[in-house]
């Protein structure tokens, strides 16, 4: 044994050890915990055990003692702690999302998953303990709105089936998940996509493509010069939000996409028309967002802001993710552009896993042309744009 009370009362800031795994921790605060370090099937894990002074030395000692019988016995005691304590679904639910949060390449997703499960879950089920939730408990969270809000309602189905898959991982729930689909719930609740047709992104018809961008093009400010670029490249508009300086290859003519960007995880090129150029403005250092926002440095442009220049337009019927569908129409109805191509220039992925194995080129060479052919349907020229020279 390392420690003595007098040690533990005036210890500085660090891990403090006694031996066999026990340490005290003080931070610069001078708060004191407890914490037990073993090993379990070769994976490290800190046990706490209390904070100095309500668990003294000995009660440490004594705590840590009783963890290593658990230990000696095959049992791994932070397991055997959760399983003591009662958790509610809410508990779990926050807790997974948490896990999630770094994971995810959109920070919306944390608050998607948070705000539906308030809506929909948490008011019948989020204070039942997780482990005894039931089919019955699911479907009569479900109901309300399955017919009502479909999409919606199956996002909710799979986000209650996480939740109760992560308290199983965590050792607190056994069984069969209750919210799984596949030979459970499809035998109690029609398919969603049975319930209602699914409502796509409203979208200009490829015909008024030209007359939209004439009057587009009259327009100033950041909003309009990304919405423009958007449309002639028919990225999505949190790629064109957050582009920097570093994607862009002027002297190619090329803008690539980084994997963590992109939907799909898979780095993407998009070859970029004199006309899609003449949108970018001056160039910046690499760091630099291209579209940054105009009242806040180093931000870039809000998720409504081209939405917003859609009503000053009286456009109120379509959407900015809209323009994909144009371009995907325009493309697919009028031109002679092999449908790869056209799904490559969307950055599709791929379903057919034979058809992923042989598909390894990106087509860029027949994408740069499919893109100049849009650019020349819109009649969007690079002089009618006022913006100074890159070259």
């Amino acid at each position: 044994m390392k420690l003595n009370a007098r040690k533990v009362e005036t210890a500085l800031a660090g891990r403090h050890g006694d031996g066999r795994g026990l340490f005290l921790y003080v931070k610069p605060t001078g708060a004191r915990s407890w914490v037990l370090r073993y090993q379990v099937q070769g994976r490290r894990h800190d046990l706490g055990l209390g904070a100095y002074p309500d668990v003294t030395l000995a009660m440490a000692r004594q705590r840590a003692t009783d963890a290593r019988r658990l230990i000696l016995d095959g049992d791994d005691p932070i397991a055997k702690r959760r399983q003591a304590q009662p958790k509610t679904f809410k508990d779990a639910a926050l807790e997974l999302i948490e896990s999630k949060r770094p994971g995810w390449k959109n920070a919306k997703h944390a608050a998607q998953w948070t705000s539906t499960l308030e809506a929909y879950v948490f008011p019948s089920i989020g204070n039942m303990q997780v482990t005894k939730i039931a089919t019955a408990d699911v479907v009569g969270a479900l109901k309300p709105i399955w017919s009502l809000k479909p999409e919606t309602a199956n996002r909710v189905r799979q986000r209650i089936e996480a939740v109760l898959d992560y308290a199983s991982a965590l050792g607190i729930r056994e069984g069969d998940n209750p919210a799984r689909w596949r030979g459970h719930l499809d035998n109690l609740l029609p398919k969603p996509t049975k319930v209602r047709t699914v409502q796509h992104h409203p979208a200009l018809p490829h015909a008024d493509i030209a007359e939209f961008m004439a009057a587009l093009s009259i327009r100033k400010g950041v909003s309009a010069r990304a919405l423009t670029f958007t449309i002639l490249t028919s990225a999505r508009s949190g790629e064109t939000r957050g582009m920097t300086w570093a994607e862009i290859d002027l002297d190619n003519r090329v803008w690539t996409i980084p994997a963590q960007r992109m939907k799909a995880g898979k780095e993407h090129r998009v070859p970029l028309t004199p006309a899609a150029i003449a949108q970018l403005g001056p160039r910046g250092q690499d760091a630099d967002l291209v579209f940054g926002s105009e009242t806040k440095a180093g931000k870039p442009i809000s998720d409504m802001s081209m939405t917003a220049l859609l009503r000053r337009m009286k456009y109120d019927n379509i959407t900015v993710h809209g323009f994909r569908s144009t371009f995907r129409d325009w493309a697919g109805e009028t031109t002679s552009f092999p449908r790869e191509v056209i799904e490559a220039a969307l950055a599709h992925g791929i379903k057919d896993k034979a058809e992923a194995a042989y598909a390894r080129s990106d087509l860029f060479d027949k994408r740069r042309e499919l893109m100049q052919a849009w650019a020349n349907k819109a009649e969007v020229k690079p002089q009618a744009c006022n913006v100074i020279s890159l070259k």
